[in-house]
């Protein structure tokens, strides 16, 4: 797991690097701009919405939400990266936090139209994605739900014939998403949308 240094440091070609990646279809970010695209679409269904953003890097997706009128919270534990992101959205509501830690007492007063994290859950356990994924059910309102767009397969058996097939360049001190067994731990409604062989967008309601 890259610690807050390494994302610093990772910050300015940050963008580069997944572009790379997604281009030549390779985990782990195949589908990225279709993942995000996704999710913005979705967002996108409530004009002004309030949205919380978990660990929102340079803010690629969140930026284009804050352009077209929605309010933006977000939560990410890298100082460079809100500084990039902080820049694209001067109004919004950035905190630097490790989500490792739950949730800042800042956020848990307020309530949501959509929750959206891309590509940062995988830094959780399965138990520990369980657990705040739960805690962030009360933040949403009436109607509203939580986005993931992360590396993630329907079964073990496609997260195992992917990993064999990126070997060289796997990384094993992450947790990726397995539909069958993250969903089976969640006691709300959670849909899963496949986009690439390595990544897709879960939908979680109450």
């Amino acid at each position: 797991m890259l610690t807050n240094q390494g994302f610093n440091l990772w910050a300015d070609n940050y963008d580069q690097t997944v572009q790379i990646s997604e281009e030549n279809n390779l985990y782990p970010f195949a589908g990225y701009k279709k993942i995000l695209n996704t999710i913005f679409n979705e967002v996108m269904q409530k004009e002004n919405s309030n949205v919380l953003d978990i660990g929102f890097g340079t803010g690629v997706l969140t930026s284009k939400l804050y352009e077209n009128g929605h309010q933006i919270d977000g939560l990410d534990f890298s100082s460079k990266m809100i500084s990039i992101a902080q820049s694209k959205m001067p109004n919004a509501n950035l905190f630097k936090w490790d989500i490792s830690k739950g949730l800042p007492s800042e956020i848990l007063e307020n309530k949501y139209d959509s929750i959206i994290s891309t590509y940062t859950l995988h830094h959780l356990t399965d138990e520990e994605k369980a657990s705040f994924i739960t805690n962030l059910i009360p933040l949403l309102k009436k109607e509203g739900k939580i986005f993931i767009g992360d590396i993630s397969f329907e079964t073990r058996v496609e997260l195992d014939k992917c990993r064999q097939e990126s070997i060289k360049y796997w990384d094993d001190d992450e947790f990726y998403f397995v539909y069958d067994e993250i969903s089976s731990l969640l006691k709300y409604q959670c849909e899963f949308h496949p986009i690439s062989h390595c990544g897709g967008v879960f939908i979680i309601s109450e």
